[in-house]
Protein backbone atom coordinates (compact mmCIF):
# COMPACT_ATOMS: atom_id res chain seq x y z
CA UNK A 1 0.00 0.00 0.00
CA UNK A 2 1.43 3.33 -1.06
CA UNK A 3 0.60 6.66 0.57
CA UNK A 4 0.94 9.35 -2.06
CA UNK A 5 3.65 11.86 -1.26
CA UNK A 6 5.13 13.96 -4.05
CA UNK A 7 5.35 11.23 -6.68
CA UNK A 8 3.81 11.75 -10.07
CA UNK A 9 0.32 10.29 -9.69
CA UNK A 10 -0.24 9.77 -13.42
CA UNK A 11 3.05 7.90 -13.66
CA UNK A 12 2.07 5.65 -10.75
CA UNK A 13 -1.24 4.61 -12.34
CA UNK A 14 0.02 4.41 -15.93
CA UNK A 15 0.80 0.66 -15.88
CA UNK A 16 -1.18 -2.11 -14.28
CA UNK A 17 -4.32 -2.14 -12.18
CA UNK A 18 -4.67 0.19 -9.21
CA UNK A 19 -7.19 1.02 -6.52
CA UNK A 20 -6.91 4.65 -5.47
CA UNK A 21 -8.42 5.49 -2.08
CA UNK A 22 -9.23 9.19 -1.59
CA UNK A 23 -9.54 9.62 2.19
CA UNK A 24 -8.96 11.93 5.16
CA UNK A 25 -7.64 11.15 8.64
CA UNK A 26 -10.78 12.60 10.29
CA UNK A 27 -13.24 10.59 8.15
CA UNK A 28 -15.08 7.81 10.06
CA UNK A 29 -16.12 5.73 7.01
CA UNK A 30 -12.54 6.05 5.68
CA UNK A 31 -11.25 4.51 8.92
CA UNK A 32 -13.77 1.67 8.55
CA UNK A 33 -12.58 1.05 4.98
CA UNK A 34 -8.86 1.02 5.84
CA UNK A 35 -8.65 -2.57 7.24
CA UNK A 36 -10.60 -3.90 4.26
CA UNK A 37 -8.13 -2.26 1.89
CA UNK A 38 -5.24 -3.80 3.84
CA UNK A 39 -6.78 -7.23 3.20
CA UNK A 40 -7.04 -6.46 -0.53
CA UNK A 41 -3.46 -5.19 -0.79
CA UNK A 42 -2.27 -8.59 -2.08
CA UNK A 43 -4.83 -8.56 -4.93
CA UNK A 44 -4.29 -5.04 -6.32
CA UNK A 45 -1.89 -2.11 -5.98
CA UNK A 46 -3.46 0.41 -3.59
CA UNK A 47 -2.59 4.09 -3.57
CA UNK A 48 -3.94 6.17 -0.68
CA UNK A 49 -4.49 9.87 -1.40
CA UNK A 50 -5.12 12.17 1.58
CA UNK A 51 -7.55 14.78 0.21
CA UNK A 52 -6.41 17.36 2.77
CA UNK A 53 -2.85 17.12 1.45
CA UNK A 54 -3.73 16.67 -2.24
CA UNK A 55 -6.76 18.90 -2.81
CA UNK A 56 -5.72 19.50 -6.43
CA UNK A 57 -5.77 15.78 -7.25
CA UNK A 58 -9.12 15.30 -5.51
CA UNK A 59 -10.54 18.22 -7.50
CA UNK A 60 -9.09 16.85 -10.76
CA UNK A 61 -10.92 13.55 -10.24
CA UNK A 62 -14.14 15.18 -9.03
CA UNK A 63 -13.94 13.79 -5.51
CA UNK A 64 -16.76 15.49 -3.59
CA UNK A 65 -17.29 12.93 -0.81
CA UNK A 66 -14.97 10.54 0.95
CA UNK A 67 -14.12 7.79 0.94
CA UNK A 68 -14.01 7.68 -2.83
CA UNK A 69 -12.35 4.65 -4.41
CA UNK A 70 -11.36 4.84 -8.07
CA UNK A 71 -10.08 1.83 -10.01
CA UNK A 72 -7.58 2.44 -12.81
CA UNK A 73 -6.24 0.06 -15.43
CA UNK A 74 -3.19 1.22 -17.40
CA UNK A 75 -3.95 4.83 -16.52
CA UNK A 76 -7.61 4.69 -17.54
CA UNK A 77 -10.38 5.20 -14.98
CA UNK A 78 -12.55 2.08 -14.95
CA UNK A 79 -14.82 2.33 -11.92
CA UNK A 80 -15.62 4.77 -9.10
CA UNK A 81 -17.31 4.08 -5.77
CA UNK A 82 -18.33 6.71 -3.22
CA UNK A 83 -18.83 5.87 0.43
CA UNK A 84 -18.02 2.80 2.49
CA UNK A 85 -18.12 -0.49 0.57
CA UNK A 86 -17.70 -4.02 1.84
CA UNK A 87 -14.87 -6.37 0.91
CA UNK A 88 -17.01 -8.54 -1.40
CA UNK A 89 -18.12 -5.57 -3.46
CA UNK A 90 -14.54 -4.38 -3.91
CA UNK A 91 -13.32 -7.91 -4.71
CA UNK A 92 -15.99 -8.28 -7.43
CA UNK A 93 -14.73 -5.16 -9.17
CA UNK A 94 -11.09 -6.25 -8.84
CA UNK A 95 -11.91 -9.67 -10.29
CA UNK A 96 -13.69 -8.07 -13.27
CA UNK A 97 -10.96 -5.57 -14.18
Amino acid sequence: MLHLEKENFNELISNGTHLVDFYAEWCGPCKMLAPILEELDEKIDIIKVNVDEHEDLAREYGVMSIPTVIFFKDGEKKEELVGFRNKEELENIIDNL
